[in-house]
């Protein structure tokens, strides 16, 4: 989506950070073998993503919905030297994909891949968080909420992706479409929750920014 003018928004990404070359290249295969590249976070959006990181210099971090390792790359660039980063996707047949960037990035170490149900690997993780990025399926927005919010430390940051869902949230909706009747539900309560503030910024599908009190 482009909530500016697109030579603007082009100014904007050109006077931006560039991804690394090892991003580059994890970009470009991708887009060359893998099934709906869009779903990558892209240059722009992962530069977003590592400066929250490094800004927050986190020690653990979740992120629920992997894809092909990207997102977790960038979030990874802001880890404390003893920190982890636990990132979850259901899609078993990318595992050896991610895992292949992974060792090639600097926190190859640092980085623990779970494959399957978010909803029940997340009751697991026997530690707390500083940040955590979800961007997976929309239905289960609100529960993975529930599921982490008491996982957080006090001043830890959720970062949650596509709630703007390409415009579909100030439509009128499908009586059939979950997806946008569930971000609905989860932009309220993040509104509306008091155990966190928030602040939603219009970043290509839409980013909410909301920090734990």
């Amino acid at each position: 989506m482009h909530f500016i003018p697109e030579a603007l928004d082009e100014y904007v990404v050109n006077h931006t950070q560039k991804e690394p070359k090892l991003l580059q290249q994890l970009n470009r295969e991708t887009y060359q073998k893998i099934l709906q590249p869009r779903m990558l976070s892209g240059p722009y959006q992962g530069r977003v993503l590592s400066m929250l990181s490094k800004l927050i210099s986190p020690k653990n971090i979740l992120e629920i919905g992997t894809y092909t390792g990207y997102s977790a790359i960038c979030l990874a660039e802001g880890i404390q030297k003893d920190g982890e980063l636990h990132t979850i996707d259901i899609n078993e047949e990318l595992e050896d994909f991610q895992r292949k960037y992974f060792d090639l990035s600097d926190h190859g170490k640092q980085i623990h891949q779970h494959i399957g149900d978010a909803t029940e690997i997340i009751p697991n993780l026997d530690m707390k968080f500083d940040l955590v990025f979800i961007d997976a399926d929309k239905p289960n927005y609100p529960t993975y909420f529930e599921l982490i919010i008491n996982k957080m430390n006090s001043g830890g940051v959720i970062l949650s992706d596509n709630v703007l869902w390409n415009g579909k949230v100030i439509e009128k909706v499908d009586d059939e479409d979950i997806s946008t009747k569930a971000l609905l539900k989860y932009n309220t309560l993040l509104i509306e929750d008091k155990r966190i503030e928030t602040v939603l910024l219009p970043i290509r599908d839409g980013l909410t920014i909301s920090r734990v009190l």
